[in-house]
């Protein structure tokens, strides 16, 4: 692959691990201090040589790193963000097995439709046909259609980040320029048009309602006619402005999550989205999910929501025009969350899953029905045969036939990859 690293400073992305390090001289009382952090670098690719790459079906392999999960029929989806996407058959959630792995440099987000997969390819959008899982093809390609996280595209290159680990005698200063986001985890399925759709979670930034693909990216929607499914074309860019996070379809309804609120558009004009309300709130990382009333909104501190707040937050949407919020609740470092009937789940990360009725949204605090604490939970998918919770080391499953009472089916782990 040819890559060339340009010749300009490092451009550290804000999320970082800080350690540090005490070494004690055996002449000196001296302490010296070693900073560690994770931090992006750039990269240029020529356009020729990234279309160039494998793409396709190879052997299953193991999962170093997950970013999306995406439910169709009886198979689960899970992308490696930039590497591709893992093919497993959950036929039986309690025991999972692993067909084959789908290379697809650049990837982060997918999304199902009647045996079509959508998947990003850093500025391409790829189809695949997965009629057959044992024979995946590559039958489309639109070029150039996510450009906000690239630049020079008209040179014949563009720029990606590459993610490193730097240590520093001096402690990390956050870089005060334009931020990055690396895609969180998934999409909820809307198939009230008829159309086969496959599910995910929470924490997506491709969706799909009523005929088309919507993206967002931190900035931007897309949108994307896939009436003829195996051609999808894109058809315009809406622009949403700065920290656009997730998306969550419900009815003709589109719930747009960002950094610094909530955005509601109604698409029963699917190609023509108009935008109903945007509801603020402090600057705080921001999935959502909704039923015909209401909408849950968690809040969280760190990461990139560093000046946020750890809530719980239900607002009254029976009018989507003019979102009001009902009520807030503390929590610890709440993430993805999802809905089953009157059962909401909440991803809390490192301090576990938990569950509440929400038949009363005002006394959701004292009606929590359990708390799994020894478990990572990022975003969840409340499936047909299983919950699935994904968390930074595992992908669980759990019976949640009663609600109250979660039943682990299995659990797969991650082999964290290595940062270089």
């Amino acid at each position: 692959m040819n890559l060339t690293l340009p010749a300009h400073s490092l451009l550290p992305n804000w999320l970082l691990i800080l350690t540090v390090v005490l070494a004690f001289s055996a002449c000196q009382d001296q302490v010296e201090s070693t900073y560690t952090y994770e931090t992006t670098y750039p990269v240029s690719i020529k356009t020729s040589t990234f279309r160039a790459m494998n793409v396709g079906q190879t052997e299953p392999r193991t999962i170093n790193k997950t970013g999306k999960i995406y439910i169709f029929g009886n198979y689960l989806f899970i992308s490696e963000p930039n590497e591709g996407i893992h093919v497993i058959d959950n036929t039986d959630p309690s025991a999972p097995r692993n067909l084959l792995f789908l290379e697809i440099p650049g990837t982060a987000d997918l999304a199902i439709n009647d045996n079509i997969l959508y998947a990003d390819s850093y500025i391409d959008l790829l189809s695949f046909d997965i009629s057959n899982p044992f024979n995946i093809k590559l039958i489309d390609r639109e070029e150039d259609v996510f450009r906000n996280h690239y630049s020079a595209i008209e040179t014949g290159e563009f720029t990606i980040w590459k993610d490193t680990v730097l240590t520093s005698e001096k402690p990390f200063r956050p870089w005060n320029g334009p931020f990055f986001f690396e895609a969180d985890v998934l999409s909820f399925a809307n198939n009230s048009d008829g159309g086969n759709y496959g599910q995910g979670g929470s924490m997506a930034r491709f969706t799909l309602a009523n005929g088309h693909l919507y993206a967002v990216d931190e900035q931007d929607l897309r949108l994307f006619d896939i009436s003829e499914k195996e051609n999808p074309e894109f058809v315009k860019q809406i622009q949403l402005g700065w920290g656009i996070e997730t998306i969550y379809p419900f009815k003709d309804k589109l719930f747009i999550g960002s950094t610094t609120g909530m955005h509601i558009y109604d698409i029963s004009a699917p190609a023509s989205p108009e935008q109903l309300s945007v509801y603020a709130h402090i600057t705080s990382c921001d999935p959502v999910v909704a039923n015909d009333d209401y909408a849950f909104v968690t809040l969280r501190s760190g990461n990139f929501c560093q000046q946020g707040v750890n809530l719980l937050e239900v607002l009254d949407i029976s009018n989507p025009s003019q979102p009001n919020l009902l009520k807030s609740y503390p929590m610890q470092n709440p993430h993805g969350l999802g809905l089953s009937g009157e059962n909401l789940f909440v991803c809390e990360g490192q301090f576990g899953l938990k569950s509440f009725k929400v038949n009363d949204v005002m006394k959701i605090d004292e009606n929590q029905m359990e708390h799994l604490k020894n478990l990572n939970a990022i975003d969840l998918i409340p499936g047909p045969k299983s919950l699935i919770v994904i968390g930074n080391n595992v992908i669980c499953q759990y019976d949640y036939s009663t609600p109250s009472k979660l039943v682990k089916l299995s659990c797969m782990e991650i082999e964290k990859q290595e940062l270089y």
